[in-house]
């Protein structure tokens, strides 16, 4: 899927500015106007001039990071921001304006992780995936690309770990992977009727590896951390 990029500039991120953020209400769900501006800003970090196909965009949509940050809440072991960050950049990464500007981002990312690991372990048959509406000939349509796209970007980061999980785990992620560069989109050589059942798994396959995965933990001995809590003791 082709997306839009628009100037942005590049720079190192000030980590210490992650214990800053903790100021905020962390806890607090994104508003819609916060998801717009979320979105807008991952968008602005891309250049309409630099339409290099071997540059690594990172995350570029409010859908997107959704997916990336779910792969993260419902995994199988707990990745530092430190080592996600990165992959939310890729090539692109922000030169920050202020250092109270890459606090109001991060808090807005730190507050979205936050409501999907909640939402995943208290309701999870409350969980929904944001995905993208498209339109075509005035029909609208659901986009799941992106979102997968941001899942299997995050599955990525630990890719051992998430094979542990074996063939349970590795039909649950089959839906998601279809739906991205991982597969060469392979979910688009089946009929509309198959796109559609393929498309509807997502939802309740994450659901079930978050609960997988959260059993597997719960019998460890080094139980699985929030990812904020690791960052605030920085």
């Amino acid at each position: 899927m082709k997306q839009q990029r628009r100037a942005g500039p590049r720079g190192i991120m000030p980590a210490a500015s992650i214990r800053n953020a903790a100021m905020t209400n962390l806890l607090e769900p994104l508003n819609d106007a916060e998801l717009a501006e979320l979105d807008q800003f991952l968008l602005d970090r891309l250049g309409e001039e630099d339409d290099d196909h071997e540059d690594d965009p990172g995350v570029f949509s409010i859908s997107g990071l959704d997916g990336f940050l779910a792969a993260l809440v419902s995994g199988p072991v707990l990745v530092e921001p430190s080592q996600w960050m990165p992959a939310v950049w890729g090539d692109y990464e922000p030169e920050w304006e202020s250092e109270s500007a890459f606090e109001q981002i991060m808090a807005l990312i730190m507050r979205h992780l936050n409501t999907l690991a909640a939402t995943l372990t208290e309701a999870p048959e409350e969980y929904e995936p944001m995905f993208l509406d498209g339109e075509e000939d005035g029909e609208t349509f659901v986009v799941v690309d992106d979102w997968c796209e941001g899942y299997v970007r995050a599955v990525a980061l630990t890719t051992a770990q998430w094979q542990a999980g074996g063939n349970d785990v590795e039909d649950l992620l089959a839906p998601i992977f279809a739906f991205s560069s991982a597969t060469d989109w392979q979910a688009y050589e089946l009929n509309e009727e198959e796109l559609d059942h393929l498309s509807d798994l997502i939802a309740p396959n994450v659901r079930e590896i978050h609960g997988f995965w959260l059993q597997r933990n719960e019998a460890s001995p080094a139980p699985k951390k929030s990812p904020w809590d690791t960052a605030h003791k920085r």
